[in-house]
Formats: C-alpha cells, sequence, structure tokens
C-alpha cells in the first residue's frame, strides 16, 4: 500500500534509499490517464529498483497562482490519498503549495525538492506536464535540466478516448452537464461524493421515502449538476443503491438545496455517519410539484428508473 507523506510533518523519505523514481503533478481526479504515468512509474521503478513516489500539491496550485480560475476538485486530499493506496507505488508525497514554491523557478524546483530531499533518480511525467514558475517547467526544459543534474526523464502519452486526450477539464464539464456515465468512462471508476449525514426536516420520511441528509464540507468539491441520479452508497455496513437528490426543493417554498440520499430498502438512522456516494446515472431535471401526491409520484418513478438502470447494466456503477 502506498504510503502518504506530508512534508509539513515529516523531513522526507526514509535515508535507506539510494534513490527514487518520481512523477509529479496535481493528479486531480486520478483519472486514467493518470494512472498510465503511475503504471509507467511503477514499471521504471521496477527496473530500476528504486522506490515509486508521487509528487502532488495541495491546495490545488491555482488557488495560489489564479485564485479566480482555480477548478474546483475532483478529488479531495483524503479523496485522493485512498485512490493512491491501491496504486502499488511507494510513497506519495504531499506538498503544501504556497505562494513560496510559486515562486520556484523550474531548475530549483528540481534541486531542492526532488533531488536534494526525494533523491530523484529518473522522472517520469505526462505529454502535457509544466510546473515551475508560469509553468515553465515543460518536458523540454526538464530534459535539459535532466541533462546538466543527472536524471533521466520519460514523457508518457496521451491516452485517448472518442479521438480526445482524457483530462480532468472534460471531466469537469462531463459532470457539470450531468453526464455522469461519461465522467466514469474518463475516471475508470463512478464519480463520488461524501460527507457526514445530518439532520434534515423529515419530509422524506413523511411523504413515504426516508432520506439521509449529507452535508458537502469541502467547499472546493465539484457537485454534478442539479439533479436527480441513480447512486450507490457505501456505509459501515457496506453498499448499497438508491436514488440522490441534488440542489433545490423548489416544491416547498423558503427550503435550501440539499443533497438527500434516499437507500431502498433501508431504514435505519444515519446521522452522523460519513456516507459515500457513487454517481451512477442520471435520472432526471428538478422540478417544482404542485401538489404532495405529484411528489410521491415523481419520486416513485425515479426509484422504478434506478431500479431499471441498475437491472440492465445501464449506470456506471455496473
Amino acid at each position: 500500500m502506498t504510503r502518504a507523506i506530508d512534508p509539513a510533518l515529516e523531513p522526507g523519505l526514509p535515508t535507506n534509499h539510494a534513490g527514487t523514481v518520481i512523477t509529479v503533478g496535481t493528479f486531480d481526479g486520478v483519472h486514467r490517464g493518470h494512472w498510465m504515468v503511475l503504471e509507467e512509474l511503477r514499471q521504471r521503478a521496477g527496473r530500476e529498483g528504486l522506490p515509486a513516489v508521487l509528487v502532488t500539491f495541495h491546495p490545488h496550485p491555482l488557488q495560489i497562482v489564479r485564485p479566480d480560475d482555480a477548478p474546483q476538485l475532483l478529488t479531495t486530499p483524503l479523496e485522493k490519498k485512498e485512490i493512491l493506496a491501491e496504486s502499488a507505488l511507494d510513497y506519495a508525497v504531499f506538498l503544501p503549495f504556497n505562494h513560496v514554491l510559486k515562486s520556484y523557478p523550474p531548475e530549483r524546483f528540481v534541486k531542492e525538492i526532488l533531488i536534494d530531499r526525494l533523491r530523484m533518480r529518473h522522472l517520469v511525467i505526462g505529454y502535457d506536464h509544466g510546473f515551475g514558475r508560469g509553468r515553465s517547467g515543460d518536458v523540454e526544459t526538464l530534459r535539459e535540466i535532466g541533462t546538466r543534474l543527472g536524471f533521466g526523464v520519460d514523457v508518457v502519452a496521451a491516452l485517448r478516448t472518442d479521438g480526445d486526450p482524457i483530462s480532468s477539464t472534460k471531466i469537469r464539464a462531463a459532470l457539470r452537464e450531468g453526464r455522469v456515465e461519461d465522467a466514469a468512462r474518463g475516471l475508470g471508476r463512478p464519480y463520488s461524493l461524501r460527507g457526514p449525514v445530518v439532520r434534515g426536516d423529515g419530509r422524506g420520511r413523511a411523504l413515504g421515502f426516508a432520506t439521509a441528509n449529507i452535508q458537502i464540507t469541502n467547499p472546493h468539491k465539484l457537485l454534478p449538476k442539479e439533479g436527480v441520479y441513480a447512486v450507490c452508497a457505501t456505509l459501515r455496513n457496506g453498499t448499497h443503491r438508491g436514488v440522490l437528490h441534488l440542489g433545490p426543493r423548489p416544491t416547498f417554498k423558503g427550503s435550501p438545496p440539499s443533497v438527500e440520499l434516499h437507500i431502498f430498502d433501508f431504514d435505519d438512522d444515519l446521522y452522523g455517519e460519513e456516507i459515500r456516494v457513487d454517481f451512477c446515472a442520471w435520472i432526471r431535471e428538478i422540478h417544482r410539484f404542485a401538489t404532495r401526491d405529484e411528489l410521491v409520484e415523481a419520486i416513485r418513478a425515479d426509484c422504478d428508473r434506478a431500479l431499471e438502470l441498475f437491472e440492465v447494466g445501464g449506470a456506471a456503477c455496473g
């Protein structure tokens, strides 16, 4: 299992390594293109007989460099650590990105961080990689630095789907449009969010569909398009299928937006428990219903549609 290292708490890697093979990037989403880079990193490290090390950043560099342009996150630091734990890499180093690190030119970052602290002997990067002040550390710059400082550079080509490279930007666009199946194809897994269950107003139970109200605690986490979705929910006692309402509740005047989960054939009290929700399929837009009976009929139809999608395999969760 990959060990995550926080340089703010630990000085670096254990000193018994003769060197390392490293990749560097934000890796937001840890999507299928990222996994190609990680597989090349693992293979190169195996050939060299050295640890495989991923170096990533938090917060996202654009939150420091150009806050107005910073993207919402596909993966929070906790989610990223959990995904990377299954990568078979040796270490994941989470660098705190700040105004000091922002000012580093590429060669200083490579020399002081990657070589002096992490003992890099080989670098594996994606085809579109860039780091250092103004993203000036592109592929050719890194190869030139490698020649001077004595490390090799491997460049991994783009992974394409329908002719286009898989990217975090395209996955975000799919989620904002409710195309969660397309996002899952890029990620290699369903898109997910998580949060604790908090007390709601009890309306779902009164309508005959008990719901868990999930609080999203990270303000930078990307939420998909508002709507109703077929989902899978991971609880302490296992994974369950259900439907999720994400967004406003126009039928109930004055009610704030919510993330409300209804789990099929489940009625336990989940207050305080943290739930992970995997987005499996889009069902419909949010509508205002004139009567309680119309709303109940719509929820019943949502559940039937979700069950149908799960039955025929028409959902990202399988």
